[in-house]
């Protein structure tokens, strides 16, 4: 068997694992997930099809139109897909679909039918079900699909005595599943640090005092699709000089010039797995002494919050540690005033650092999974997969807190961010995006 071979069957081994995993999870309950519709980019032009994640995380099949039921109490079929048919006609104008004897064949459902038997074929799985797990997302008329079943069924529940008497959202039990990764998730996010790495160090060699920001983009994302990745696992940001304290800045239009910080936050999607990587470096290779200082004060909490990345720490903890060192650092420079303690406790750093650490990451960029459960935050365990992202944002008109001095002049228009992807393993913590440098040193010698 050939490696690639071998690699598709290891994955449909794997979705199969997970289905099975899930539907120990929801017992007698049966469960509903609904593919993610085409999206139209103008008119008559779609974009680019993207799978919704829970539905290819249980199934890999990826495809639009099509709902996937999983019914642990059905005699004969568990896994059901109910998918568009082969249509020669259309496959010409929109590609070629699995149709129904493939959604069997190549994805292992113990049954499969066309969607357009969906309202028909549904009540045979739901009527052993003790409840129905199915989220409500953006598609009314589905969602009332499903609860036309529902009520229909619960019509009828004291005549049988058996059916689904409660609707459940099937995150909670799906997502802790999701947010501890798999080797084989591992081996596709690896992969997409590897490009994305590349990527972010031949976009550096480029990024040269009279360059436009649009050319450091291109860079990026011809690596991206070269080396085989998908695209871009979020819209690029490259941002240079003040554009840089502007978090989700996309326009990249603008001209670089020397002695000025570029901001690059940027990672591409390999096999839907996601990488998310930020580096901020010296526009012509040298600091200037104000950047030089805020750069070391956002390096150091990185640091620092890194090393709060082990098992059996609550998630939180990384991001209390790298406000507190920023926090410290920004008083030090006269950027704030007061006791530590009360300027963490009152906020006074928000006008400076406005978001959190970082986030979980996997299939999804920003990826499923609590972060606290009322008020005990998620302890970190091995294969949980999270950037580590601290900045500081001093805007040309930044607002200092009340009670706050104003920011001199020299201190304005630098905005610095500093993100690794970190994956937790069972003796501390690994950072995936190592190669990409962020040393004083290394960003002033390329």
């Amino acid at each position: 068997m050939s490696g690639a071979k071998a690699s598709k069957q290891a994955m449909m081994e794997e979705y199969q694992q997970r289905r099975q995993q899930f539907l120990e999870k929801i017992g007698r309950g049966t469960a509903i997930f609904r593919s993610a519709p085409p999206a139209v980019m103008h008119k008559d032009v779609e974009y680019n099809f993207r799978q919704e994640s829970d539905f290819f995380y249980l199934t890999g099949f990826n495809e639009p139109n099509a709902v996937a039921v999983l019914a642990p109490q059905h005699q004969e079929h568990q896994f059901i897909l109910f998918v568009q048919p082969k249509d020669p006609e259309k496959e010409t104008w929109n590609g070629y679909r699995a149709g129904v004897e493939q959604a069997k064949e190549y994805y292992g459902a113990d049954e499969a039918y066309s969607i357009s038997e969906l309202d028909e074929k549904l009540s045979q799985y739901l009527e052993p079900a003790d409840r129905i797990y199915y989220h409500f997302g953006d598609d009314r008329s589905f969602n009332n699909i499903i609860l036309g079943h529902w009520q229909q069924l619960m019509a009828s529940y004291a005549k049988r005595g058996t059916g689904p008497i409660a609707l459940e959202d099937p995150g909670p039990t799906l997502h802790p599943m999701r947010l501890v990764k798999s080797e084989l998730e591992l081996v596709q996010v690896r992969q997409a640090v590897e490009i994305s790495t590349a990527a972010h160090n031949a976009a550096r060699q480029l990024a040269q005092p009279g360059r436009y920001e649009y050319e450091i983009q291109a860079e990026l994302e011809y690596l991206f699709r070269r080396h085989g990745a998908l695209g871009p696992a979020y819209p690029s940001i490259v941002a240079s000089g003040a554009n840089a304290c502007v978090l989700h800045y996309t326009e990249n239009n603008r001209q670089m010039q020397a002695h000025e910080l570029l901001l690059i936050d940027a990672g591409c999607a390999y096999g839907y797995y996601n990488a998310d990587i930020t580096r901020t470096f010296p526009v012509g290779g040298q600091f200037t002494v104000e950047q030089r200082i805020l750069y070391e004060l956002v390096l150091e909490a990185q640091k620092q919050a890194i090393d709060q990345v082990q098992p059996g720490n609550p998630y939180n903890q990384s991001h209390e540690t790298a406000v507190r060192v920023l926090t410290e650092g920004l008083a030090g420079l006269g950027l704030l005033q007061g006791e530590l303690d009360t300027l963490i406790e009152q906020e006074k750093y928000k006008p400076f650092y406005m978001h959190r650490t970082g986030h979980w990451l996997g299939l999804d960029v920003h990826d499923v999974g609590v972060y606290k459960y009322g008020d005990m935050w998620q302890q970190l365990q091995p294969g949980h997969l999270l950037t580590v992202e601290p900045g500081l944002y001093i805007a040309p008109d930044i607002k200092p807190a009340e009670g706050q001095p104003e920011v001199p002049e020299r201190w304005r228009g630098i905005g610095i961010r500093i993100e690794d992807d970190v994956l937790v393993t069972a003796t501390g913590h690994e950072v995936l995006t190592e190669a990409v440098p962020k040393s004083v040193e290394a960003l002033e010698t390329l």
